[in-house]
Formats: structure tokens, sequence, C-alpha cells
């Protein structure tokens, strides 16, 4: 089994963006990913507040490919954490800072998302082992909060706005030294059609491909 640690450094080097997929069905969740995935995307986030979300991240877990990471985000528990891994899931995205979470995610070879806003939250976070550090609300704080905490973070950390965040200001954020985003009702949200979160998904890979001046 390939676990997310052994894939995270290609994954982000192709597409560090995460489809966070809010509320997606069992029915839904197959042709959705399928979308995001066709337009680019390497990750794949079903939050535990979806409709069955452990049936739908092991059916994706089952089928898509080994270089795509699939998990579950707002993950709370280790009990969360010992279901995701029983369902296959290879990345592990929750939005807090929670060491006990994070390190038993890690000990199963999980990629590791937790969410955080301050200094501190963020080296406690990279001290029981995340693999990247969502910055939540992006949107609120702005991109110029980026460097203001990148400067005491260590060298390389991986900073994932999240909130707020769409083709309009990924730029500002890439400037600032945002890693990557992570994207929710901007691509995914209830009642959406498969063709236009396709769409949406090939608009953000795009401008990402424009900042980076990278091709597909």
């Amino acid at each position: 089994m390939v676990e997310g640690l052994d894939i995270l450094d290609d994954a982000f080097a192709a597409m560090p963006l995460v489809a966070i997929l809010r509320g997606v069905t069992v029915d839904e969740v197959d042709a959705v990913a399928d979308a995001v995935i066709d337009a680019g995307f390497r990750f794949i986030e079903v939050p535990l507040n979806s409709p069955d979300p452990f049936t739908s991240i092991a059916r994706l877990a089952a089928r898509l490919p080994d270089n795509v990471l699939v998990g579950a985000g707002t993950v709370l528990t280790t009990d969360d954490v010992d279901r995701l891994h029983d369902a296959g899931g290879t990345l592990m995205v929750s939005p807090n800072v929670d060491p006990a979470v994070i390190g038993k995610a890690v000990s199963y070879g999980m990629a590791t998302m937790p969410g955080a806003l301050t200094p501190t939250e963020c080296f406690q976070a990279l001290k029981a082992g995340a693999s990247a550090v969502k910055i939540f609300p992006a949107g609120r704080m702005g991109p110029g909060y980026l460097p203001d905490i990148k400067a005491v973070l260590p060298k390389g950390t991986r900073l994932l706005p999240v909130g707020g965040v769409d083709v309009t200001n990924m730029a500002a954020f890439m400037e600032k030294g945002a890693a990557g985003f992570g994207f929710g009702s901007t691509l995914y949200k209830s009642g959406k059609s498969v063709e236009e979160i396709a769409v949406s998904a090939r608009a953000l890979v795009a401008e990402y491909r424009r900042i980076t001046g990278t091709s597909g």
C-alpha cells in the first residue's frame, strides 16, 4: 500500500491544490473526484461532516491512481484517524492542532495538514509532525499575513491558505509565500453539477500554472 508521505513531495511538485469536497455524497463522489483529478488535482479531501464520508474515502482510495492522495478533513479524534486508515486514506486534514491526532496520522504514514493561524499553532503543528500547515481563514487575514509568520517558521515550511481563496487572489498569496491552496466552495458545493465542478477545477489549475510558469 502506498503511504501519503511516500508520494507527498511528488504531489506537491505536480499540483499542490487540495479539493475539499465538503458535503459530497457517496453517489456523486466518483464523478466529482474524476473531474478534479482530470483537471490536474492530486489531493482529495472528504470532510467528515459529509454524508457517509468513510465510504466515499474507501471508494476513492480503492480506485484512484496511487499518485493521488485521498483522505479526510475535519478530523478531530484519533478514532477518526484509525477509521481513515482502515478506509485506505493517505491524507489527514484537521481544522485545529491536536498533537495526538497528528501523531497518530503520521504513525500510519499519512500526509498531514492541520489547520492553524498563529505562529504558536504553526510551531505546535510542525513539532507534532505536520507535513504542511493549513492557514485558515486565509481570506480574512489577507496575503500579507503569510510573510509575517513565515519569517519565524522553519525554512521550507509549507503553508496552504484555505478560505476565501479563488482565481482572483491566488497570485497575491503565491507572491507572499503560499506553497499551495485548499479550495472548498470555490470548487465544490452541494448542487453544483459535475460539469460546473470540472470548469472550476480547470480554471484553478490553469491559474496556478500561469502563476508558476508550469505546464501540464
